[in-house]
């Protein structure tokens, strides 16, 4: 009868020569592989993704700027790739204003609308946070032109809709909903700015997070951290003339 003999194992992973005798017989496992090239690779890889992309969200003045410092031919084929970016842009920005909505037009100006687009509802009530989304929703519409909002009284969208619920703001694409946010919190509340609006347009995919517009400021109502917002009577009025649209 065979007798088991214990061999003698120190570290398993050491290299030692006996070690590489047991890993022979497939007594001990192979050594796993070092992780070291892999993140030298890694390392690698994000260096020239970095030198890549050092250009993104420059617009032309800045890259003009930078003709002493790169490859005139590689920076002209960049400034082409943004004029084009600029072009099909401004071929987009067709809107440039809220539609205020009644509820026959919902499956026409939203549902259908959002074929191939992303189109956002803000279902807005009596309250507070519904008219700081509001003057908002102006804001970010004239900024984003060729992104479609909306906006619709909640109880004329859905019978009974709670107004603890409002604002509610629905992103449709493709015909269906693919993002909700009921109220404010989730934004910042009642101190909830137009950056915040931009942070979500990039979370829905409606603008890239590369953008020229998303966190520049363009002087209707804002200062420089984007923290202000429409206010005093031209504010009441533009809020009067909504509810009138909803008449």
């Amino acid at each position: 009868m065979d007798v088991p003999v214990n061999v003698p194992i120190d570290d398993p992973n050491a290299d030692t020569e006996w070690n590489d005798i047991l890993r022979k017989h497939g007594v001990i496992p192979e050594k796993p592989p070092s992780p070291t090239p892999m993140i030298e690779e890694a390392m690698l890889r994000a260096q020239e993704l970095a030198h890549e992309n050092r250009l993104e969200g420059k617009d032309l003045d800045e890259l003009d700027q930078l003709e002493d410092e790169e490859d005139e031919q590689f920076l002209a084929i960049y400034k082409q790739k943004r004029l084009a970016e600029l072009s099909t842009l401004s071929r987009k920005s067709v809107h440039g204003r809220v539609y205020h909505l009644q509820k026959p037009d919902y499956s026409r100006d939203v549902t259908v609308a959002s074929k191939g687009s992303t189109v956002l509802v803000n279902m807005t009530g009596p309250n507070p946070e519904s008219r700081l989304l509001s003057a908002l929703w102006r804001q970010a519409a004239e900024k984003f032109a060729d992104v479609k909002f909306c906006e619709i009284a909640a109880g004329m969208c859905i019978e009974g809709y709670p107004d603890a619920n409002c604002p509610t703001i629905l992103v449709y694409r493709n015909e269906d909903i693919v993002e909700q946010v009921v109220r404010l919190g989730k934004l910042g509340g009642m101190d909830t700015r137009l950056k915040d609006i931009e942070k979500l347009l990039v979370q829905v995919d409606a603008v890239k997070s590369t953008d020229q517009r998303v966190g520049s400021t363009d002087g209707d109502g804002e200062d420089e951290d984007g923290s202000r917002i429409e206010t005093g009577s031209s504010s009441r009025a533009n809020a009067e003339d909504d509810e009138d649209d909803w008449d």
